[in-house]
């Protein structure tokens, strides 16, 4: 089965440093025939090509196989990996930690990303999302056990996880919506990501390719 990614990411290779299929095909040993049926998906690749064609463009296999948006090849970065205090507090929950740091990195580069736009209403609008969903997990863990005292929550038990749901579709609108309205919008790409941030570069990266691996997974269960 052929990859449907690499023939786009290819082709968005050499047209982004502005190269012919000419110039390509003779640069990778290929003949311009070849690499059109590449670029176009009728013929696959060998393994050989792939890493010579990573190594001309300077990204991974990864990313041309549209692994990751990474261009260089991704990794969790020590700056990702747990403290020594905080894995003695954890008891060597690595797992746990090396998630909590993606998440938390990830939150600071879309805060700084929002702070860059300056738009007041869309960081509300996407504060509130996020709340809403570590409110619903919190109290998902908390209201197991069903013992536990509900008098720091005014939302009845039976009904919080479908109004908190809804409430974050409401933001997921709301955001949209001052996006297209405002023409809110930033010149991004993985290399200005990697250049602008340091550790939140990697954990974002690492992030995407992980929710994608999960979302995919379950589009391919259901």
């Amino acid at each position: 089965m052929l990859n449907s990614d690499f023939p786009r990411i290819i082709t968005f290779l050499r047209k982004e440093r502005g190269l012919s299929q000419k110039q390509v095909s003779q640069d990778l040993g290929i003949s311009q025939a070849l690499l059109s049926h590449y670029e176009k998906g009728i013929r696959e690749c060998g393994l050989d090509f792939l890493v010579k064609a990573a190594d001309y463009f300077e990204v991974s296999t990864d990313y041309l196989l549209g692994r990751t948006v990474q261009r260089k090849p991704a990794s969790v970065s020590a700056d990702d990996i747990p403290e020594s205090d905080e894995i003695r507090h954890l008891q060597g929950n690595m797992i746990n930690q090396v998630n909590r740091k993606l998440i938390m990195n990830t939150t600071t580069v879309i805060f700084d990303l929002l702070a860059q736009i300056g738009e007041k209403k869309l960081t509300n609008a996407v504060s509130n999302y996020l709340m809403c969903a570590e409110y619903q997990i919190f109290r998902t863990i908390y209201c197991a056990d069903k013992t536990n005292t509900q008098t720091m929550f005014s939302i009845d038990r039976g009904r919080y996880q479908n109004l908190t749901s809804a409430s974050m579709i409401i933001d997921l609108e709301i955001i949209d919506t001052l996006i297209e309205k405002n023409e809110l919008s930033l010149a991004l790409s993985p290399d200005i990501i990697s250049s602008y941030f340091d550790k939140g570069a990697s954990s974002l990266f690492n992030l995407i390719q992980f929710s994608e691996r999960n979302i995919k997974g379950f589009a391919q269960r259901s």
